[in-house]
């Protein structure tokens, strides 16, 4: 029988970002999946911030060298891999880079501690290079773990503009929630910046809370389930999880990834029993 297989995309991952709940949680989390049986691919943003010489970082030449349209221009998207080693498991790490989009020092925010005005078209950029990417590797994934509301539109393009895609038909979308939301780091055009192909700032309605972007509902909306990454969430966020109809896990810290680990194959076991 195959490994089943896990595509993990995250905002952040340590070593290569400050630690926090959602780079401790997916550096704990990817290793276990690994030692498990599980195959596993982590994908993330280049930043600015990570030392390619010190992570030993590569140019993947086969997977680099597609355009990724966002609000109507074509960007380059450059493929970089490396290996990171825990324990007893050596895990590949790919970081997708632009250098419009990640060749800055700071990851949200400016030295100032204001959001980058274009953080809406990082996170569009992010999202479409991902499927794009694993579209390349030819790589089916039975769940898709989303971590961080930079990854808050794989969700909805998957069952949108990419529905018919053969790649993803069976795959199951988990994603993370996360104290940390995008409203601080989003302005109110990201509708017209997240479109894609023939998809409408209407259909984008789920990410909007008035006039102020709500990328978690959203994600949400689109998901076949949810993992309650921080221990304690906002009210607004609480709510968005309260009545669902879809599987909540909430755990977090040390038992997360044994959880995370037992909660994936309840999804997978539940797709074969239809």
């Amino acid at each position: 029988m195959s490994k089943q297989k896990v595509l993990i995309v995250t905002q952040e991952m340590d070593p290569y970002t400050a630690l926090n709940d959602i780079s401790t949680t997916v550096r704990a989390l990817a290793p276990h999946l690994q030692k498990n049986k599980m195959e596993i691919r982590v994908l993330m943003p280049r930043y600015g911030t990570i030392n390619e010489r010190r992570h030993r970082l590569h140019e993947v030449v086969r997977l680099s060298g597609m355009n990724i349209i966002v609000d109507d221009n074509d960007y380059p998207l450059i493929i970089k891999v490396a290996s990171l080693a825990e324990k007893s498991v050596r895990m590949q790490v790919y970081f997708l880079d632009n250098e419009d989009f990640f060749k800055r020092k700071f990851i949200h925010h400016d030295k100032e501690g204001k959001p980058f005005e274009d953080n809406a078209d990082r996170t569009a950029f992010f999202c479409k290079g991902v499927i794009e990417t694993v579209k390349k590797f030819g790589w089916p994934p039975d769940i898709i773990a989303c971590h961080g509301w930079m990854t808050s539109l794989i969700p909805f393009y998957l069952r949108t503009a990419y529905s018919t895609e053969p790649l993803f038909e069976n795959s199951k979308i988990v994603y993370s929630l996360y104290q940390q939301g995008a409203e601080d780091h989003i302005d109110a055009d990201f509708a017209m910046k997240a479109s894609i192909n023939a998809l409408s700032e209407e259909d984008l309605a789920p990410f909007m809370n008035g006039d102020t972007p709500d990328l978690h509902a959203g994600a949400i909306k689109y998901s076949d389930a949810v993992i309650k990454g921080t221990p304690e969430l906002n009210e607004h966020n609480t709510a968005l999880i309260a009545n669902l109809d879809i599987p909540v896990l909430d755990v977090q810290g040390e038992e997360a990834p044994a959880a995370s680990l037992e909660f994936y194959h309840s999804l997978l076991e539940e797709e074969v029993a239809k």
